[in-house]
């Protein structure tokens, strides 16, 4: 029930006051629809919090938003490991400059007696409310990594099921408690803005596109005329404001000859000598290879309604033997207490990583969050990320002249005779069949 609540009515709540609350602000307190600067009260750490703020945030948003909007794209995207990682990276960076941001700011606010007198309850708890963001979302790149890549099949789908009003929370169910955390803390991030300073980002100045162009005069006359001082002072402001152009001009041409040298290298290609072009083309190759040995795992699949395993005597009851499924997935075979095979899937359910092969206690591990599976059930350990059990996977045991000797499905239904005494020699496959009725 309180799942229930946390991820399908508290963001319907939230977002309907945000819309209701922010459109009653704008009408009936208009003049209280802007950010309230507070510049002239204190501009030292407003400088530095603010731009920090700002740059970490719209970075982070950006991030956060293209994965929404065009998933498939993201998806391609992090398939790239150089991309990934680029990605991960600036998205901690910009937490950190966020974070610095905030706790700057809430100094601020808390520490200036003349910026604490118009700060209201509201925007203290804001300003905590987005420090608390932040650090779980530091949390979460640091704990769940490489959050880049499965975010697309699992938060993005979520919101989306949000915002066509058919909420599927199963898409974060055996997400790990951070990320959880991380979506309830937007939600009450949206549910408090309409009632703060931060409600002028909905704030557009449209107007300004079609408003006729106005021309400001300055009418005041000069008492007296102006003095020497006054002189002086006007033409050593010229003299600043012409060395800063150029300064900014010669930095704005430096940059750009670096990045226009960079783009050049980029499209020219890096500068190898032989030894470097073979070990280049050496890697190629290997990558190619690879994918070619992969095509043809697939067509095993494809044309074959058996697939070898290993021989039965190979098994272990302790350190299971990876091998691929017909559907291209990870999976090991383990022998039971009784000498049959036991084939399982290695393809975690909760984020798809792939589980270890070493059985501790009867249970073997997905390293990548800590989940324990129970090899005899396929079931999670109590409390572990993974809520879904490991499936079973059906075997077929044959004969060195290829003839069916016995088979189990995947729910454990077995067919055929065996003999134990002899059971080493015999070869353990899958079979399509199984896979088909799965």
């Amino acid at each position: 029930m309180l799942e229930q609540f946390l991820f399908i009515g508290l963001p319907y709540i939230a977002f309907a006051i945000m819309v209701v609350v922010s459109i009653y602000r704008y009408r009936v307190q208009r003049f209280t629809y802007t950010a309230l600067g507070s510049q002239f009260l204190e501009g030292n750490q407003l400088r530095w919090g603010s731009l920090a703020w700002h740059a970490g945030i719209l970075v982070i948003l950006i991030g956060h938003l293209i994965p929404v909007i065009a998933p498939g794209l993201w998806k391609a995207l992090a398939s790239v490991p150089a991309f990934l990682i680029t990605v991960e990276l600036m998205g901690i960076i910009a937490a950190f400059l966020s974070l610095t941001g905030l706790v700057v700011l809430f100094c601020r606010r808390v520490a200036s007696a003349r910026v604490s007198a118009v700060t209201s309850t509201a925007d203290l708890l804001l300003l905590l409310l987005l420090i608390a963001q932040v650090l779980v979302g530091i949390s979460v790149a640091s704990g769940a990594r490489w959050g880049a890549a499965w975010s697309a099949s699992t938060t993005t789908p979520y919101l989306w099921s949000l915002a066509t009003l058919h909420p599927q929370t199963e898409y974060i169910t055996g997400l790990p408690p951070t990320v959880r955390l991380h979506l309830v803390l937007a939600w009450c991030i949206f549910l408090i803005v309409p009632f703060t300073r931060l409600v002028h980002v909905f704030s557009v100045p449209v107007a300004y596109l079609w408003r006729p162009p106005q021309k400001v005069v300055w009418t005041t006359r000069l008492p007296q005329p102006m003095g020497a001082h006054t002189m002086q002072l006007a033409q050593d402001t010229r003299r600043y404001f012409l060395r800063g152009a150029l300064g900014t001009a010669g930095a704005a041409f430096l940059l750009s000859v670096g990045a226009l040298d960079r783009l050049g290298r980029f499209f020219r290609g890096p500068a190898m000598d032989q030894a470097h072009q073979a070990e280049l083309l050496q890697k190629k190759l290997q990558r190619l290879e690879l994918a070619a040995a992969e095509r043809a795992l697939e067509i095993e699949r494809i044309e074959k309604q058996y697939i070898f395993v290993a021989q039965l005597s190979e098994l272990s009851d302790k350190d299971g033997k990876y091998f691929t499924d017909y559907h291209m997935r990870p999976a090991l075979a383990f022998k039971d207490a009784s000498g049959l095979p036991l084939l399982i899937s290695a393809k975690c359910t909760h984020l798809g990583c792939t589980v270890a092969s070493t059985m501790v206690g009867g249970r073997i591990l997905c390293p990548c969050h800590v989940s324990w599976f129970d090899v005899k059930t396929g079931k999670p350990a109590p409390g572990a990320p993974a809520k879904v059990p490991l499936p079973h996977i059906g075997w077929v045991l044959m004969d060195a002249q290829g003839n069916l000797v016995a088979s189990q499905g995947a729910t454990g239904e077995r067919a055929g005779e065996i003999d134990m005494a002899q059971a080493g020699n015999l070869g353990v496959y899958i079979a399509k069949q199984f896979e088909e009725t799965a």
